[in-house]
């Protein structure tokens, strides 16, 4: 595995998973609480059609507001296509708690075969060339991705995913090293336990140049957390730049400029 050398400075990535129609007035109303601190930049990882519940292209008001926030520097990222996989005959218990417990049904990419990731992907990249929207990267559902659908993506010629742990350029195999803080919002214990957890991660990561943030909408719902995401989302805004996935690895695997001398008769 070979490591991606991140860009000169430090930087703040802000992700708001699970964007959909479905979603859509609750992630209007945290993008504009988070605007209030200095955010911007924001990666929207966007579910085509969530839970079935209807497509993104058969809501005007929300294919408006995609080609508006990109005009505003921030960037749609492809994340699933249903954000939902239903049980599998003869699973593994490992399976079993990987995608029930772990993730509520929702690990759609966890062990999907390549021929269908690849599928799924060019319908989801088509859908959104039909707004003059290119996303350049796809993020799994919580982050489980099977190895044939990262094959798809590097044949598709898409810039990067990242994982729970790590940030990966695609077409040079490159990983970055930097845990994203998220949140679990499903049961008291788990909303006490990431808290934590989150503050605990983030003194940890404070010397990283690249600090994730992801945010999911059922996190608005509670006051303790979306006050902790506020305050960690701030704290890091005072001494890092607020950038797009796409935009740190486009800046991490930009070539070197060619020395002054370089230049000299």
């Amino acid at each position: 595995m070979t490591p991606l050398q991140p860009p000169k400075g430090r930087y703040v990535t802000v992700s708001i998973h699970d964007v959909s129609p479905h979603t859509f007035s609750i992630v209007q109303e945290m993008i504009a609480r988070l605007e209030k601190l200095g955010a911007r930049n924001f990666s929207l990882l966007v579910i085509p059609n969530h839970h079935n519940l209807g497509h993104f292209l058969d809501d005007p008001e929300f294919c408006h507001w995609l080609q508006e926030r990109t005009s505003l520097g921030d960037e749609v990222v492809i994340h699933g296509y249903y954000h939902l996989r239903h049980p599998h005959p003869g699973e593994s218990l490992r399976d079993k708690i990987t995608t029930r417990f772990y993730t509520a049904g929702e690990g759609e990419f966890f062990d999907i075969v390549g021929a269908d990731a690849m599928r799924l992907l060019i319908q989801a990249r088509e859908e959104f060339r039909m707004l003059g929207i290119n996303p350049l990267g796809f993020i799994a559902p919580a982050w489980l991705l099977s190895t044939g659908a990262e094959a798809a993506m590097r044949k598709l010629g898409l810039l990067y995913t990242t994982r729970l742990k790590t940030v990966c350029h695609l077409p040079g195999g490159e990983v970055h090293k930097s845990q994203s803080l998220v949140w679990s919002a499903r049961s008291f214990w788990r909303r006490l336990v990431s808290r934590v957890w989150n503050a605990m991660l983030a003194r940890r990561l404070r010397h990283n140049p690249l600090m994730r943030i992801g945010i999911h909408p059922i996190d608005f719902r509670y006051r303790g957390l979306w006050r902790q995401i506020e305050t960690l989302t701030s704290r890091a805004l005072t001494d890092r730049t607020p950038i797009t996935y796409a935009g740190w690895v486009t800046a991490a695997t930009a070539p070197a400029p060619e020395p002054a001398h370089a230049f000299q008769s």
